[in-house]
């Protein structure tokens, strides 16, 4: 057995050659206070991981550290193998061409249009020419099941709307890993299903995924297993197939919606 399988959470048993994302010992801080420590985590390849806990416990830093936008105090991200969490500012410019973080708020440019707001990942990594960058939005909107918008702005749209069109615009440079963060949050029930159905596609295409929900059918209906965050470590992984008969009460009081 070599060092990451025996370095590997309680309930994560895949192959290295299976691991999009390693985790180990991570730690993060917020000024003085200490968020994670000692955080391992695997997620791997094709599929979505659900990662839950109670408010405050640093869901959305972990996501955030896992792309850069908060830097880790200690500890390693790796991806495919490579590790990313002490490169500079160029170095995690390469790594978000890779990793996709769909925010919460969809996080729309206001002064730009949709067709704009695509594009701008476009502009910002490659060297495409208008007429590409414009045919890729209009594409990715025909994906997202929002064609012919491109001139509207965000302001135009509704709430659904503003979170697909932030997801389109997380998929435009077709990134490895795919971070959601609460993407169903505020939406009614037609809306959270047609954001959950746009997950599914994705992950039949072989997108891996990282999951921040607290809308449990979501979370039952596109996640491949659960992990529950707790005291700045993953304290509790289980497969999805497996969550009715988990004898963990943390996993039960998530499918209760009694994780706040």
């Amino acid at each position: 057995m070599n060092e990451q399988q025996r370095a590997a959470p309680k309930g994560q048993t895949h192959s290295d050659k299976d691991v999009l994302l390693s985790i180990r010992n991570l730690e993060t801080r917020f000024g003085t206070r200490v968020i994670h420590h000692g955080l391992d985590l695997d997620v791997y390849k094709g599929e979505i991981l659900v990662l839950f806990g109670g408010s405050g416990t640093g869901k959305s830093t972990l996501l955030r550290a896992i792309i850069g936008l908060d830097r880790a105090a200690g500890g390693s991200i790796k991806l495919e193998g490579e590790e990313i969490s002490h490169l500079d500012d160029n170095g995690w410019r390469e790594v978000r061409k890779k990793i996709g973080y769909s925010f919460q708020s969809g996080a729309l440019f206001d002064s730009l249009n949709v067709g704009e707001n695509l594009e701008y990942p476009l502009r910002e990594f490659t060297k495409q020419k208008a007429e590409q960058r414009q045919s890729a939005a209009s594409e990715m909107l025909q994906r997202v099941g929002l064609p012919g918008i491109e001139k509207l702005y965000p302001s135009e749209l509704s709430g659904g709307m503003q979170k697909r069109v932030g997801m389109a615009r997380t998929l435009m440079l077709d990134p490895a890993l795919i971070l959601y963060d609460e993407p169903t949050a505020g939406l009614d029930p037609a809306n959270s299903k047609m954001i959950a159905e746009l997950m599914r596609e994705l992950k039949e295409t072989g997108k891996t995924g990282i999951l921040v929900t607290h809308d449990v059918p979501c979370a039952l209906s596109v996640g491949d297993r659960i992990a529950y965050l707790h005291g700045g470590k993953i304290s509790v992984v289980q497969n999805r197939s497996d969550i009715d008969k988990s004898p963990d009460e943390r996993i039960s009081a998530y499918m209760n919606g009694e994780v706040e």
